[in-house]
């Protein structure tokens, strides 16, 4: 595809891959919101969304395009999910900008071109050019890699929740907080095997994300601060976030808790009498995938 930012000029873009952001679906890394991913981009909150087109110029420089084909990048994406190939070329009509840089770290790179990098600042922009995007840094904490690590605790629950102690992280009760793992993995033990010691108590951060989380049900908060897709059964997974914490659960089964103020650890939430109710009522008021 070519893009029709004047930074892109007439060269071909090799597409590598692409992503939605859209109030259902967008970058965690970009904000708590939809409203907030794109003001992270510089695009005003569309309903209809955006597609993200992600690849490398013919000099290797890594762009990041966006897109008003909201539904081209959406079957693009659907094909490679499924192993099939898919022909992403959004036409020129359709292109909205184009950002230097990739917003997160792509694996791949295109054939035949010099490795990715930042494309070089334009001339011609008298200073004004943006900063090129950039993955967030993984080795140190902040709402970026707290929001990262709740999206793949929900990608990978089952392996998340197959760690848990049934005993200790489902037993009825209060809500609280379990023996806390590391964000880095789905292994709740140091590198000698043995168990990490049980937390001492709830965390204070835990029981106030839960009651910001019930003050949505009566103060909804901007598009995609909640968000509720599919999971096995009839349940429903969640993602809701604020400042300065992320929870992902299951409607039929716990939560886990990513605060900002605890680096690295991730703390489940017995399902206990209230959890239910609660994330029963966010999805009830949460953005869906269309």
């Amino acid at each position: 595809m070519t893009g029709t930012d004047d930074a892109v000029s007439d060269d071909a873009l090799y597409v590598l891959t692409a992503i939605l952001l859209t109030p259902a679906q967008f970058p965690s890394v970009l904000g708590d919101d939809y409203p907030a991913a794109c003001a992270a981009l510089g695009l005003e909150p569309y309903a209809e969304g955006y597609g993200l087109v992600l690849g490398q110029d013919s000099d290797g420089a890594r762009w990041t395009v966006v897109v008003d084909d909201v539904s081209l990048v959406a079957v693009a994406i659907a094909s490679w999910d499924c192993g099939m190939e898919y022909d992403l070329s959004p036409d020129d009509g359709s292109v909205v900008c184009a950002l230097p840089g990739w917003p997160l770290a792509v694996a791949v790179a295109a054939p035949g071109v010099p490795a990715p990098h930042d494309p070089e600042p334009d001339p011609e922009a008298d200073g004004e050019n943006p900063a090129p995007l950039s993955p967030p840094d993984t080795e140190v904490w902040g709402p970026a890699q707290r929001r990262l690590g709740a999206d793949a605790i929900a990608s990978q629950w089952a392996a998340w929740r197959e760690q848990m102690d049934d005993a200790a992280a489902v037993s009825e009760g209060s809500e609280t907080t379990a023996p806390a793992t590391e964000a880095a993995g789905p292994d709740p033990t140091p590198d000698d095997g043995t168990p990490q010691q049980p937390a001492p108590g709830p965390h204070p951060g835990v029981r106030r994300a839960l009651a910001e989380a019930r003050g949505y049900l009566d103060d909804p908060p901007p598009p995609g601060r909640i968000r509720s897709s599919f999971a096995p059964g009839d349940a429903r997974m969640i993602r809701a976030d604020g400042p300065g914490w992320s929870m992902v659960a299951r409607t039929d089964d716990i939560a886990f808790l990513l605060l900002d103020e605890v680096p690295g650890e991730i703390l489940p939430v017995r399902r206990g009498p209230e959890l239910p109710g609660l994330l029963t009522a966010l999805d009830a008021i949460a953005v869906r995938p269309s």
